[in-house]
């Protein structure tokens, strides 16, 4: 029978009865009872309610993926192109209308009407700052089988208004804001041409100033606000410079009706401007557009007021169709009707300021590109 002292060393034997590490040891640590608790696994399942109402149009099949109704890829799938801060609209507008009679009793003249108008937009708005420009072009002719063309409207509208404001939040801002109005063609007061009444920058109107302007995020409604509006009137043409139209000081005549000093061809103007635009749908397919200007002088006659106010309501029948019925009132106590003058060319009666009113109901096509 062997024993362990056979086969290791007396020495071996002394180290493992007298451990001195060991016995630093139990004085270090503190006995620690034993952990005796057991762990199990806790599985807690939620209660299956089953399905007693079914909605409609919902099928519990299992889910079966088909490819019998994929189609193949048609058209180019377009670049990702980086987000811009620019808003870009181009807008074409044409209305016409047309009558013609042939053998009808009730009598009558053949007629057609159009009138087209162009629209451009470039907007831009980023954090604390908006710059917003609109050019709008309007002319609109009426041909009448008897009768030369005559002219329905005739427009030339720039807008360009830069805002700033002091945080993200609010809609104020402060702005300065330029206008710019005149026309294309030669206006009569019909059936006399000899002599045009306005011509092109006989009469062009030019605003700038600053202010303040209250504008929601959805540009839906814009009221601005300027104490301080420069407004120049041009007269460029040497006749109506020479009558005083449109506000300008006319020329000096001698007795004989001859020109001594010609007409001021400028007009200018230090008042308060505020405008104010409204858009909003008044029904469905409806919308309401209401755009104000109000004006007047600090120097000459201070409380009257220029008023410019545009209302528009547009009817929507598709995408590319669409009617409208517009109401224009402008009266300017610059623009003088009933203008008496005699043979040898001296001033009768000046004339008098009236309310100016155009009315307007067409349908047309609108193309945006």
């Amino acid at each position: 029978m062997w024993k362990v002292t056979d086969y290791l060393p007396v020495w071996v034997i002394l180290v493992m009865l007298w451990n001195p590490f060991s016995a630093l040891g139990q004085e270090t640590l503190p006995d620690q009872a034993r952990d005796t608790s057991q762990i199990d696994t806790i599985v807690i399942r939620a209660e299956q309610t089953p399905i007693v109402i079914i909605p409609r149009g919902v099928s519990l099949t299992n889910p079966r993926i088909s490819f019998n109704q994929s189609k193949p890829l048609t058209k180019r799938q377009k670049k990702f192109r980086v987000p811009s801060f620019w808003e870009i609209i181009n807008e074409f507008d044409l209305q016409l209308s047309e009558v013609a009679f042939v053998n009808w009793n009730a009598g009558g003249d053949n007629a057609v009407s159009a009138l087209g108008k162009f629209l451009f937009e470039r907007n831009y708005k980023f954090r604390y700052f908006q710059w917003d420009n609109s050019l709008e072009m309007r002319f609109g002719w009426n041909a009448q089988e008897g009768r030369q063309w005559r002219k329905t409207d005739d427009a030339i509208r720039l807008s360009s208004t830069l805002g700033y404001r002091n945080d993200t939040i609010s809609n104020w801002y402060y702005s300065a804001k330029a206008n710019f109005n005149t026309q294309f063609a030669n206006g009569y007061k019909y059936p006399d041409r000899s002599s045009p009444i306005s011509r092109f920058m006989a009469p062009g109107y030019l605003f700038m100033g600053g202010g303040v302007s209250y504008i929601m995020e959805e540009k839906v409604f814009n009221l601005y606000l300027s104490p301080l509006t420069f407004k120049s009137t041009f007269v460029l043409d040497e006749d109506l410079a020479n009558q005083g139209a449109f506000g300008v000081q006319p020329a000096v005549l001698d007795a004989a009706g001859n020109v001594i000093v010609p007409g001021e061809k400028l007009y200018e103007e230090l008042g308060i401007l505020i405008t104010h635009k409204w858009e909003f749908l008044l029904a469905k397919n409806i919308t309401y557009n209401h755009n104000l200007a109000l004006y007047t002088d600090y120097i000459n006659n201070f409380g009257n007021i220029d008023i410019d106010w545009q209302v528009t309501l547009k009817f929507k029948v598709n995408e590319f169709i669409s009617a409208t019925l517009l109401a224009h009132v402008i009266y300017d106590d610059d623009i003088l009707f009933d203008r008496v003058v005699g043979d040898d060319g001296t001033v009768l009666d000046p004339g008098v300021p009236r309310i100016q009113l155009r009315q307007q109901l067409g349908i047309g096509v609108t193309y945006r590109f």
